[in-house]
């Protein structure tokens, strides 16, 4: 590897990317303030501070545990392109593509480019092929997505203490609609990927005219390589298997840190609905501040009270902690990770 790779992942990180990432920052400070005033912060910082410390530890492993998993995962699709990389060098990679992702605004609601980009120049794989395997990686951990929703959902429908709420049954649908929508539009892309292929040439056609930086045949060199890395990919079903086998542990890790946070506060809820209430919250991470900062908490507070029954200062107390295992820990082990991968040339 050069030292021109290495650099790469520093130059990401330009002035206007600094000051979108700051800007993000204050706005999600200021929801979680305003969240916390709501609330309560006295009610709240008393059951921060009686949180027992063993279970925060356990639910920061679990994080740590989780993303080696989805990197797992991420190795053998890429294997599957023809891309080998050691998996000591690509989980390290991809704990520093988490940290990119967390820590720019949107980067939750479609980071795949982005993490490519680190990903290409971290590795031989050029960017077509790296953008290929990132997006069936993700795909792939759709499905253990749905399915431990799918589990929350059944129990809450079956319980008969359940009563339902507009919060509840908006996010049920917001989750059945991405059910839905999501392997539509996937099949649709797939399906007419020529039409495709024409719609974007079409759109940048009249932008080549204006910079030479943008080829209207690059790009359509560009988009036949990116499917045929996609048929490569899904043409090894076995390997995607054994990928899919790690989302679902890497899933159902990422589940952990929730309940571990409610075993912190000494919280009282049935541990069945984290799966519920883990893929719900995550709808709220679509939102423009880094890792749905601020909006992630806020509807983590909702579902724990309205769906866990928990009272509103221990929701809060629970949801902070939960951020902190699952959010604030992966920052922190993720920007570690990008120091070394710019430096490690």
């Amino acid at each position: 590897m050069t030292g021109q790779k290495g650099g790469s992942f520093a130059e990401m990180f330009g002035r206007q990317t600094l000051v979108k990432m700051g800007v993000g920052f204050v706005i999600a400070l200021v929801l979680v303030y305003l969240l916390g005033t709501v609330v309560g912060w006295e009610k709240t910082i008393a059951e921060l501070r009686e949180a027992d410390p063993t279970w925060i530890a356990l639910g920061c492993l679990s994080t740590l545990l989780c993303l080696m998993m989805w990197g797992r995962a991420w190795q053998i699709v890429l294997g599957v392109g023809g891309i080998e990389v050691p998996y000591h060098k690509l989980v390290v990679t991809y704990f520093a593509a988490t940290f990119a992702n967390y820590v720019t605004p949107l980067g939750q609601a479609g980071g795949e480019p982005f993490i490519a980009y680190v990903l290409s120049r971290d590795t031989d794989a050029d960017y077509e092929q790296s953008l290929a395997s990132v997006v069936t990686a993700d795909l792939l951990n759709l499905l253990p997505f749905f399915n431990f929703a799918a589990v929350g959902v059944a129990y809450l429908v079956l319980q008969t203490s359940f009563g339902g709420s507009d919060t509840v049954d908006n996010l049920v649908l917001g989750l059945g609609a991405l059910a839905v929508g999501v392997p539509a539009v996937v099949w649709a892309g797939w399906r007419h990927r020529t039409g495709v292929e024409e719609a974007v040439v079409r759109i940048v056609r009249p932008l080549s005219r204006l910079t030479s930086r943008i080829s209207a045949d690059g790009i359509r060199h560009r988009i036949e390589r990116f499917y045929t890395a996609i048929e490569r990919i899904t043409a090894e079903p076995q390997a995607l298997a054994r990928a899919l086998g790690y989302s679902y542990l890497g899933w159902f890790l990422f589940t952990i840190p929730m309940y571990t946070a409610v075993r912190a506060t000494g919280a009282d809820m049935n541990a069945i609905l984290v799966f519920f209430i883990v893929p719900a919250s995550t709808i709220a991470g679509l939102v423009p501040t880094p890792g749905g900062l601020g909006a992630v908490e806020g509807a983590l507070t909702v579902l724990l009270s309205q769906v866990g029954g928990l009272p509103t200062s221990s929701s809060l107390a629970v949801a902070t902690l939960y951020r902190v295992e699952s959010y604030l820990f992966a920052l922190l082990v993720g920007g570690i990770a990008a120091l070394w991968v710019t430096i490690r040339a």
